[in-house]
């Protein structure tokens, strides 16, 4: 049985191939995250997330399954992966694996199956649909740019739905057998050990009637998430799959990727507690602030800032709606979007922004969910091609951006601060080539190094990895576990917020901004944890991206 509640979990997320190679072939694998659980354990997480570690033909790095049963070779053996789960055990660490629900690869066996037999057990468990007037069943577009659907190669006038990639077809959730072999897949990674899930996309599982057009005057394809995101049977499937999860596992623990939730979905996704997931992930907090993109140029290659104001509302509505109900996930980076501090952070206060946005989000109620680097106060690294990208809409911005006057390391620059992929490079351990992650050139890679590691910052007090060692040692406290959340009302300039128990009470003060701030603290004057701010009688005065906790 678990010893970690729900309200007490702090989450690591790792991306496996680019995490530690322990084989010297520049990917990431299961015997170098073995390798460095201790360091995971000082740090003060209890929980690791794994991105997905099956057998896949890495169409979109292991999101596309191959075999649900088999640990991709490159990444390890089962052996391997029931090595890490036992010796992480041992150190009062969980892990959860990512679960890939809404699609497979279409080199997974019963895809396979669909494709070259009409008549085939495994055709229902996929979306196919007759065209219309000589094309595809209706105008709707891919998350990965195009249409939706591709066409069947048993039939002209037939398609199949494909939500992300062409390689990866949508299951059909409305076959019963679908749940049940999905079923059967968690079951089996649960006798091998794993502690819980990271529910993939599981909001994309139920679709709308193919026979509906989204209503536009253009001849592209359109975005549809109205008729396949949070459709209301989306429910129904989720319960019936936790429900029997927990039949399997009480204590099992189960976090939602639920990217375009609003708060009423968030709701709905966590509750009731024995049918629903423990928490989700939505990418609502993060309001953009769009002023200074380019209206003609795609937008996947422009960074964008984080709108402040519309923000501080959004975390706020999400603490207090999920009060009494579940605890929101607090993340600031994640595999899919920019590292936080390429968005946020200027180049003069890169450190001091670190620890303060830090400070800003894992004290609020909620659980915390680290990206592997994250404590380091890693950036976006500019990726050397194109290619490197994997994304063709990232070609289309090139050309457009060629064609206004970019120069190639413009497109590249921009590019890899607005983009997924340049927050996946190596984890830099040291000072040797490569960075300790491996000694041979990783998979993915960035010829301008990180300007930090881990064995830097391990001797320097002062430095983001050890403020996050302090800060988590607080996150275990039942005040920044159970306390209620108060969000001040201030400036943009300021995040500040009140955790409050029955006999106790702390005060978290963050200056967002480069300039100097100051902030009445009452009698509340003992430090817990701070930096770049001080104590003045009872006012708080914070230089540039200070932060500080402060209790009576």
């Amino acid at each position: 049985m678990s010893t970690i509640s729900v309200a007490d979990r702090i989450i690591y997320q790792i991306y496996p191939k680019s995490f530690k190679d322990s084989d010297h072939d520049g990917i990431g694998d299961l015997k170098g995250i073995t390798q460095k659980l201790a360091y995971l354990k000082e740090l003060g997480i209890n929980t690791i997330w794994l991105n997905p570690i099956y057998v896949s033909p890495q169409i979109d790095n292991g999101y596309d399954v191959a075999d649900y049963y088999q640990i991709d070779e490159k990444l390890g053996t089962l052996a391997d992966f029931d090595e890490l789960v036992a010796k992480a055990h041992a150190l009062g660490l969980e892990i959860i694996l990512d679960f890939v629900l809404n699609h497979t690869s279409e080199k997974h066996p019963w895809f396979q199956a669909a494709l070259h037999d009409k008549e085939s057990e495994f055709r229902n468990c996929y979306l196919f649909h007759k065209g219309k007037d000589g094309g595809p069943p209706n105008n709707w577009g891919s998350f990965f740019g195009g249409s939706v659907w591709q066409q069947d190669p048993l039939d002209a006038d037939n398609y199949y739905f494909h939500l992300f990639a062409k390689e990866m077809p949508d299951l059909n959730w409305a076959e019963p057998k679908v749940r049940v072999e999905m079923l059967k897949i968690a079951k089996f990674w649960l006798d091998h050990g794993v502690d819980g899930f990271r529910l993939d996309a599981f909001i994309h599982i139920a679709k709308a009637d193919f026979e509906q057009d989204m209503l536009t005057s253009s001849d592209k394809p359109q975005i549809a998430e109205m008729f396949y995101a949070n459709l209301p049977q989306v429910r129904t499937y989720l319960q019936e799959f936790i429900s029997q999860l927990r039949q399997l596992k009480p204590d099992i623990f189960i976090l939602g990727e639920a990217a375009s939730a609003d708060i009423d979905l968030a709701v709905d996704y966590t509750t009731p507690a024995d049918k629903s997931c423990d928490t989700v992930v939505t990418f609502r907090y993060f309001a953009e602030d769009k002023s200074q993109v380019e209206p003609d140029l795609p937008q996947i290659g422009q960074p964008v800032k984080l709108d402040i104001p519309s923000f501080k509302y959004n975390m706020l509505e999400w603490q207090k709606r999920l009060e009494g109900v579940s605890y929101p996930t607090l993340y600031w980076s994640n595999h899919d979007m920019p590292r936080i501090l390429s968005r946020f952070a200027p180049p003069k206060e890169h450190s001091a922004c670190a620890k303060m946005l830090a400070t800003l989000m894992y004290l609020q109620r909620g659980i915390p969910c680290i990206y592997y680097g994250e404590e380091l106060g890693l950036m976006s690294q500019t990726l050397p091609t194109l290619k490197a990208f994997e994304d063709p809409q990232i070609i289309d911005f090139a050309n457009k951006a060629r064609a206004k006057g970019w120069s190639e390391n413009e497109i590249l620059e921009s590019a890899s601060q607005a983009h997924k992929m340049a927050a996946r490079l190596p984890m830099p351990f040291d000072e040797t080539a490569y960075q300790g992650f491996s000694t041979v050139e990783p998979w993915k890679y960035s010829k301008v190094l990180q300007k930090t590691n881990i064995a830097k910052q391990e001797s320097d007090q002062k430095s983001p990895l050890n403020y996050y060692r302090q800060l988590l040692r607080l996150k275990h406290q039942e005040l920044f576990i159970k306390g209620r959340f108060i969000l001040e009302n201030t400036s943009s300039k300021l995040y500040v917020y009140r955790r409050i128990s029955k006999n106790k009470q702390a005060l978290v003060i963050c200056n967002l901004s480069a300039d100097e701030q100051s902030y009445p603290c009452g009698d509340l004057t003992k430090v817990l944890l701070g930096q770049n701010a001080k104590v003045l009688g009872q006012k708080v005065q914070l230089a540039s991206y200070g932060a500080i906790v402060l209790e009576r």
